[in-house]
């Protein structure tokens, strides 16, 4: 989130995380790992049973008593709450940018690349940069055509639809394809309905990374990490069809690790709330 926060400034939004922790912890851990925007203390609970995001299924004689389940909330100008997102597992998460991207229409606009590609232009981003192990990251393609230039949708048939495929790699579990609503042209060359995009298509799709232990032996020396994955697709004008094409994808992200340091023991709960 510290480096998605420029970015969300531009879209007019704003950026502060909540938890039971102390000030003097949250300001150990912000110093620390050079956090900037605000981290809010709520040592009592409050907000969080406020909002209904309690975990209550930690004992009450547990220091721990009193953390929220990991939850991001879109919350409008007038205080009102106008999209929530529960995770299941700490340990998975979806980045903010992601969801932004595909609930709002915020492009993705890291990692990009621009691979060669024939009669039409293609560039790929994620949502991140940087990623650690377990994050959900939001993938994508775009696809720009000139304007005699079109190409085929799913369920299209005699054509070759745009089809895209990951790479099968450990580095983590690929989701389906977000597809936008095709439109229906007719040829009247050979009297065809078929369904197609035109213009600019931009595909959508999460990947759940591995953890960091498994996707440590797939970076490199200097913590790269590479997704790779094709597009096939036909392209054709009016008059003419190409032969359909495959299309090598790449997004190049960078490896963190998670901070696993506690704060200093003096300054840690005891007990729960």
């Amino acid at each position: 989130m510290e480096q998605n926060k420029e970015g969300l400034k531009k879209q007019g939004l704003g950026l502060a995380a909540v938890s039971y922790d102390s000030p003097a912890i949250l300001k150990n851990f912000a110093d620390r790992r050079a956090i900037h925007y605000p981290l809010l203390s709520d040592p009592d609970s409050a907000v969080i049973r406020a909002f209904g995001i309690l975990n209550e299924s930690v004992p009450k004689s547990s220091p721990f008593f009193g953390i929220p389940h990991p939850v991001t909330f879109l919350i409008s100008r007038d205080g009102k709450v106008s999209a929530k997102y529960f995770e299941e597992d700490y340990k998975e998460r979806q980045t903010l940018a992601g969801l932004l991207a595909k609930d709002y229409g915020i492009e993705a606009g890291a990692a990009r690349a621009t691979p060669k590609a024939k009669h039409v232009r293609i560039t790929t981003a994620a949502s991140t940069a940087t990623v650690a192990g377990g994050q959900r990251i939001l993938l994508s393609v775009s696809v720009e055509m000139d304007k005699e230039i079109h190409v085929y949708a799913p369920g299209v048939e005699g054509y070759h639809a745009v089809e895209w495929k990951m790479v099968e790699s450990p580095v983590g579990k690929a989701h389906e394809v977000v597809f936008p609503k095709a439109k229906i042209l007719f040829l009247p060359a050979i009297q065809e309905k078929v369904p197609v995009y035109e213009g600019k298509l931009m595909l959508l799709r999460d990947i759940t990374l591995a953890q960091e232990k498994a996707l440590r032996p797939m970076v490199d020396a200097k913590g790269t990490l590479r997704i790779q994955g094709t597009l096939k697709y036909q392209a054709c004008s009016d008059r003419l069809c190409y032969p359909p094409e495959t299309v090598p994808l790449e997004w190049t992200v960078q490896l963190t690790k998670l901070d696993s340091e506690r704060a200093p023991a003096e300054l840690r709960k005891k007990s729960g709330l």
